[in-house]
């Protein structure tokens, strides 16, 4: 995310005098809820859906992430690279290309 933007979460917590809700529980609820919300656009087609009501679910899931990620004192770049090295071992392209098994069924 642009620095501009990172800001701009910050800056609308911190006006608002909302840290103070933001607990990591809270802050992960928050998301499953709006990832619950963002599934709902899709409940009953996967073809016709408002784009704009995607757009506006899914920003409520990564301004709460990122959220979660300045409480926790993480670093969104780091923890993605690391998920992706453990994720490029369990699924390497040689078995996992094309699949979609799970790594265990490889």
């Amino acid at each position: 995310m642009k620095q501009e933007t990172l800001d701009r979460i910050r800056k609308f917590t911190e006006d608002r005098d909302w840290d103070q809700f933001h607990t990591p529980s809270n802050l992960a609820k928050s998301i499953v809820i709006e990832a619950a919300e963002l599934l709902e656009c899709f409940q009953w087609s996967d073809t016709e859906f408002d784009l704009q009501n995607v757009k506006e679910e899914l920003a409520d899931v990564l301004v709460y992430s990122q959220n979660l990620l300045d409480k926790l004192g993480l670093d969104a770049d780091e923890i993605v690279n690391m998920k992706m090295a453990q994720n490029e071992a369990k699924y390497p392209i040689e078995k996992a290309k094309g699949s979609a098994a799970k790594y265990t069924d490889l």
